[in-house]
């Protein structure tokens, strides 16, 4: 016996499916990568978002960790000179993270191999565009349903 609400559970569970197989898919690129690189996935994501100053804690949101998973990563980058720590220029609480001239080189070398064979490399500019605004809408409005 089927519900009614069967097909739409299973419209879910095959666009999940197709999410979390993309991620994975994304996930072991950059992890090919980094390794080419002497990094783990972790880092190369951290330098992959690091496109200018920032704090930890826009570092961990834009790595989507938490940030003492982040602090662990950064110290790894410092340890390397990839990155220094500086005073904040607003919030003398917080520290900015910057990347060193040797970490900005590596970082770019790390965009050039990520676009190579990327996941959505077959996508248009604009096929890429519509996934974003289409991704970004389903992760908006689910937030609206927890608050």
């Amino acid at each position: 016996m089927t519900t009614s609400a069967e097909p739409h559970a299973i419209a879910e569970r095959q666009l999940c499916g197709l999410v979390n197989g993309l991620a994975q898919r994304i996930g072991e690129h950059v992890r090919e990568r980094a390794a080419t690189l002497g990094l783990t996935a972790s880092q190369a994501t951290a330098l992959r978002e690091m496109s200018g100053p920032m704090t930890m804690r826009e570092l961990a949101e834009r790595m989507s960790c938490e940030p003492s998973n982040t602090t662990f990563v950064v110290d790894k980058l410092e340890k390397q000179s990839l990155v220094e720590r500086h005073p904040h220029p607003t919030d003398r609480r917080a520290k900015q993270l910057v990347l060193t001239a040797e970490g900005s080189a590596l970082r770019e070398r790390l965009l050039e191999l990520l676009a190579v064979d990327s996941p959505l490399s077959g996508l248009t500019p604009q096929e890429k565009q519509l996934l974003h605004g289409l991704l970004e809408q389903a992760i908006v409005s689910g937030l609206g349903e927890h608050r």
